[in-house]
């Protein structure tokens, strides 16, 4: 979902792993040499989603390590579900409707959220997508209202027990870090 902490806990993570991070809306915008949200506009989602697509089938089609934070709705597509589902492990960052709008409310930039109600359009957007997410997802993290330190010490330590990530490779000072607040 939007404003659910993918790209800041992306970002942290990919760090920690020594491994490189991609928000796929950046690399969207990079291609395009303009803001989503005017391409949004002038084209139109489908547009948009088309574009995406081709963008995620890119990304994934290289072999490498890497932490990739889509937008949120790449997963309306089945092609996309697919080929996240057959060519990465995926983490669902879930956050209430209610929590998300708390976090985005002053947010200008995400063109699905420009609308009168924005807490209504996240709701209808989480009963539409949330099953998606969990269907497309290896892992669900709920995210509440932990820092960014603790929900990656918490995607650390599931990539761990599952065997993803090795505890090599994880310094033991992130792992024994104390979290503010």
């Amino acid at each position: 979902m939007p404003g659910c902490g993918k790209s800041t806990v992306g970002r942290q993570l990919a760090r920690l792993l020594g491994i490189n991070f991609i928000d796929l809306d950046a690399e969207i915008e990079r291609k395009l040499g303009e803001a989503i949200r005017p391409f949004f506009e002038r084209e139109g989602e489908a547009a948009f989603r088309a574009l995406e697509h081709e963008t995620l089938a890119a990304l994934l089609s290289e072999a490498r390590d890497l932490v990739l934070a889509t937008g949120g709705g790449a997963v309306l597509r089945e092609e996309n579900r697919a080929l996240l589902q057959r060519h990465s492990t995926v983490l669902y960052l879930r956050s209430s409707p209610e929590e998300l709008f708390r976090r985005l409310r002053h947010d200008t930039q995400r063109p699905l959220l420009q609308v009168n109600n924005p807490l209504a359009k996240l709701r209808e957007l989480f009963q539409q997508r949330d099953p998606l997410y969990r269907r497309t997802a290896h892992f669900l993290i709920e995210t509440g209202r932990p820092s960014v330190n603790s929900l990656v010490n918490m995607i650390l330590m599931q990539l761990e027990l599952a065997g993803l990530v090795d505890s090599q490779r994880v310094p033991s000072s992130v792992q024994a870090r104390p979290t503010p607040g």
